[in-house]
């Protein structure tokens, strides 16, 4: 089976442990909210988005699937913790591969789209902007590294 099908089949069964296990040692992730987190960092953000994500649901298409690259067009829906608002987030997702894992993952989605559902009025008025952008980098950031730190 491909890494990215078993990535995916992993997220839509919401296992975080086989999610983790495609990424290269090496491995660099981006998107929007998270711009550049290492190996351990993307391994935690899915096991965060996971656990805070009650009712997350997603669909998948891989679109490309190669030795070397890879690319999935997914969607998400969820509602999301901090507003209780429903959000359907659309994610294209780019790959370089390397020993049959995850090298370097790049998601692309409309973050403005994003903050309008999840955030309400204010995503409408400014989630365009910097301001906003940079807001939910830094809680998004800070939820991470709590996530990351160790348990008691």
């Amino acid at each position: 089976m491909h890494v990215l099908e078993r990535f995916y089949g992993a997220f839509s069964k919401r296992d975080p442990l086989v999610m983790g296990a495609c990424y290269h040692r090496d491995a660099h992730f981006s998107d929007p909210v998270f711009p550049d987190l290492n190996r351990a960092g993307v391994q935690a953000m899915w096991a965060m988005l996971l656990k805070g994500g009650g009712d997350l649901r997603i669909a998948y298409r891989v679109v490309e699937a190669g030795e070397d690259r890879g690319r999935v067009q997914w969607e998400a829906w969820y509602t999301f913790s901090t507003t209780g608002r429903k959000v359907h987030n659309i994610v294209a997702s780019e790959f370089t591969l390397k020993e049959g894992l995850i090298l370097v993952q790049q998601d692309r989605f409309d973050l403005w789209r994003w903050s309008r559902q999840a955030l309400g009025l204010s995503g409408v008025l400014l989630g365009w902007t910097p301001l906003v952008r940079n807001k939910v980098r830094a809680m998004a950031a800070k939820r991470l590294e709590r996530a990351m730190q160790p348990g008691p």
